[in-house]
């Protein structure tokens, strides 16, 4: 057993599942932040459509509302003259990605965007594995018309898509693979 000096407590960590997708957040935001202070992009999260139910006047806080329509994609922006839109997601399987994580309204947008010609990928976390990917809409996109699967395995992922590194600053820098493999 250990003892504590005196005036030390044992700390114990509580995981909180309900903000996995945090941390994925948080590197993005950081990113993009980098990217636009620096001149190399400008791109932002969108925010979730709602629809204000109730309203405290006198604090100026929504105290009731909900979800307005389907939303389509995480971020977007421009990057070197080009719209890019994509999404981002977090999964604790270390062999797959759950294709019930994406909504049919992001896909069918991800249909929308490659139409256009546009930079369009989904940026996926194995956070079990510490790893981060980009897979290219048009592979993601393959693989569901072409798949009877319910899931990507990472296999998959690793051949048609890209592994983005962490690293300081930016700490995940997702362009520098969206100009190396020409997503278009």
């Amino acid at each position: 057993m250990v003892n504590y000096p005196i005036g030390i407590k044992n700390k114990k960590k509580t995981v909180l599942y309900k903000n996995r997708g945090m941390s994925l957040e948080s590197l993005l935001n950081d990113t993009n932040e980098y990217y636009l202070i620096n001149n190399i992009a400008v791109i932002y999260k969108k925010p979730t459509p709602i629809k204000i139910i109730k309203m405290d006047e006198v604090k100026k806080r929504i105290t009731n509302a909900i979800f307005d329509k389907p939303s389509t994609t995480d971020y977007n922006g421009i990057y070197k003259g080009s719209y890019i839109d994509f999404e981002a997601k977090s999964t604790k399987n270390r062999t797959s990605f759950n294709l019930n994580n994406l909504r049919p309204c992001q896909i069918s947008h991800f249909r929308k965007i490659l139409i256009q010609k546009a930079l369009a990928f989904l940026i996926i976390e194995f956070s079990m594995l510490g790893k981060y990917y980009l897979l290219p809409a048009q592979k993601l996109i393959y693989f569901i018309d072409t798949k009877s699967k319910k899931s990507i395995p990472l296999d998959y992922i690793k051949e048609n898509g890209y592994e983005i590194k962490r690293s300081i600053n930016p700490p995940l820098d997702y362009l520098k693979l969206v100009s190396f493999c020409k997503i278009k």
